[in-house]
């Protein structure tokens, strides 16, 4: 297992975090079943790094995790949440709120659906433009201070926020989206991040499927990347990819794990398993080594500039969350 070490923050971590909202989304029992197992898998290899949110599954999630580590040593569980997010009945998200007056109700709903007495990091899913950072770190920073959260985090910022956040209160993770064939956080946020010391959490590091068939037809409704001429584009830019893992005899999945890692250490890739199976077939990039002729190799074969996987441009329009 590689490691985040922060001295700035005091802040150490297994390199390798579990999504969780994955596990979310299903009445089957057993697959419920088989969360929870993939979060001891995960927990037993020394995988202390839970990612979650409280509109995940609409509380679902939360409720899964805390029932997932019930018996672990609470101190050995590192648990990420997410906040703000707003869910319609019927599951599909509408907007964000992340009014300073609402953060603490979300709060404590979280530590009940947990059953934990403290979360340890804690950060709005989205910053709302109309509401500045600083008054959103506000009763973020109460919490700290009450001891109901240990670490505060952002997600989906720019360079300025996050500059912005970090001169009023300590910010310790920054989750971002990342992967080789979305890497414009490296122009401006990433650099800023490495200044004010503070680590990054890598989501979409498979680039929420596009590297798979089967769930390019899944996801195409929810990610512009899967829209119309963009899927068969992303899926022409893999060849070279799927070479380079057959040449190392890894799976492909395995080899962008890998290339994220190769990044620097001060950067965790966030890996959404629903499966032990799935778990233990990603756990195995660590043991892959990329030397730099493969990362150039892997770089070049879905240049910045040709990727169709721009990611996800979210806004704020008459109080909804668009696209």
């Amino acid at each position: 297992m590689q490691y985040y070490n922060n001295q700035k923050d005091g802040l150490s971590l297994a390199r390798f975090g579990l999504g969780c909202m994955r596990m979310s989304g299903s009445n089957n029992p057993d697959d419920r079943k088989e969360g929870i197992a993939t979060i001891h898998a995960a927990l037993d290899a020394g995988i202390s790094f839970l990612n979650t949110g409280d509109f995940y599954g609409c509380g679902h999630n939360e409720m899964l995790v805390g029932e997932a580590i019930k018996g672990y040593d609470r101190d050995k569980v590192f648990i990420s949440v997410k906040f703000g997010g707003l869910s319609a009945p019927n599951g599909i998200p509408y907007g964000i709120d992340s009014r300073p007056l609402a953060i603490k109700n979300y709060l404590t709903y979280s530590l009940k659906r947990l059953d934990v007495d403290y979360i340890d990091l804690y950060q709005p899913c989205r910053i709302d433009p109309e509401i500045p950072v600083e008054e959103t770190l506000g009763p973020l920073a109460e919490m700290v201070k009450a001891g109901y959260v240990k670490y505060i985090g952002l997600s989906e910022v720019d360079a300025v926020t996050l500059r912005r956040a970090a001169s009023v209160h300590p910010i310790s993770l920054v989750e971002l989206g990342y992967s080789v064939a979305k890497r414009n956080i490296e122009k401006e946020v990433l650099p800023t991040a490495r200044e004010l010391g503070i680590g990054v959490v890598a989501f979409g590091v498979l680039s929420h499927g596009m590297l798979s068939k089967e769930r390019v037809v899944d996801m195409k409704n929810r990610f512009p990347q899967f829209a119309g001429v963009n899927t068969d584009k992303n899926i022409s830019l893999i060849g070279a990819l799927n070479k380079i893992a057959e040449e190392k005899q890894i799976t492909l999945p395995q080899l962008l794990i890998a290339w994220v890692f190769a990044q620097g250490n001060d950067i965790i890739p966030l890996i959404g398993a629903r499966t032990v199976s799935q778990l233990q077939e990603s756990l195995k990039a660590l043991d892959v080594t990329l030397s730099d002729g493969e990362i150039k190799l892997i770089e070049n074969s879905i240049p910045d500039d040709i990727a169709a996987d721009k990611g996800i441009t979210m806004k704020l329009k008459n109080g909804l969350m668009v696209r």
